[in-house]
């Protein structure tokens, strides 16, 4: 089954197919900027009962020519993919007579490894055909932690959200996203919302996406998205305190603030959303529980 963080790995260049050239200099390559891009039919079945599909498919147009972007997410080593790949180049090549590239984006460094060999394909004495695919890892795409240099490619730290999403520098990346998404979404709100469902499904079931949902929620005046309507109901629903109590306590944990069995009690058996809510944002950056408790003006009660 296809997952949705598989999907925003390669969506996020349909997106903005320009990301594809910038992120390829990490790669010590360099591709000219698309001056156009077309989105193609990534369907290569035959007519026989066959179906083959690549993730995306791209034309690209630069000054310098044009040639063919075919984007695969994978998320683990499979021994069948190599001769795929080579069947998509052939294909497009053969059916649009535009060279192509492949580009195998990685969430996972061992993947990334696997993905990034040579592949010979043909006899030892004489390889008919060589497979030599460009890849995307954690390792190739930088730690973007700075909300200037956020906002300055929005795109490119979506995906090195994504790909960051279980180091520990994604909580700094989705940190300064979320400040980085408040200026696009003033001007564009499509664009940002698109951004921002494009991180979530990209962080997939990991600790960082507990964390941008929050974020998310923090302040919502910003986004009103599908996503930020699907909280808002939420925060309707019945039990929606032991989740944030559940959210703030894995927070703690990954952040390595320590928490007593009373201090744990307390979190438990608050039944208010709002004070929950509060308590989250002060944990994003207290270095105490006391702190937390505190700083909005709390006493040492329990609510």
């Amino acid at each position: 089954m296809v997952s949705s963080s598989h999907e925003a790995l390669h969506r996020i260049f349909q997106q903005d197919p320009g990301l594809f050239a910038r992120a390829a200099r990490h790669l010590g390559v360099a591709f000219p900027p698309p001056v156009s891009a077309t989105e193609l039919s990534t369907d290569l079945t035959e007519t026989q009962p066959l179906e083959r599909r690549v993730d995306t498919l791209l034309r690209m147009d630069t000054e310098d020519g044009s040639f063919l972007l075919a984007v695969e997410s994978q998320g683990r080593p499979a021994p069948d993919k190599p001769a795929s790949w080579a069947y998509y180049l052939s294909y497009v090549y053969a059916k649009y007579r535009v060279p192509p590239v492949l580009l195998v984006v990685c969430a996972d460094r061992v993947t990334a490894a696997w993905a990034a060999r040579q592949v010979d394909i043909g006899p030892r004495q004489w390889p008919s055909l060589t497979l030599c695919p460009l890849v995307l890892g954690p390792d190739d795409v930088p730690v973007i932690d700075s909300p200037d240099e956020a906002a300055r490619d929005i795109p490119l730290t979506v995906l090195s959200a994504a790909l960051h999403r279980r180091d520990p520098g994604a909580d700094a990346i989705l940190n300064a996203l979320a400040k980085a998404l408040k200026s696009v979404s003033a001007d564009d709100e499509d664009t940002a919302t698109t951004f921002i469902e494009l991180t979530e499904q990209g962080l997939g079931t990991t600790q960082a996406a507990e964390l941008w949902r929050h974020l998310m929620a923090v302040d919502l005046s910003f986004f009103q998205s599908q996503t930020a309507q699907q909280l808002r109901a939420e925060g309707r629903a019945e039990g929606q305190a032991e989740s944030r109590a559940k959210d703030l306590l894995l927070l703690l944990g990954h952040r390595g603030v320590e928490v007593s069995e009373q201090d744990r009690e307390r979190i438990v058996g608050c039944g208010d959303p709002d004070v929950l809510g509060r308590w989250f944002r002060n944990a994003l950056t207290a270095t105490s529980t006391a702190e937390i408790f505190a700083s909005a003006g709390e006493s040492g009660l329990a609510d």
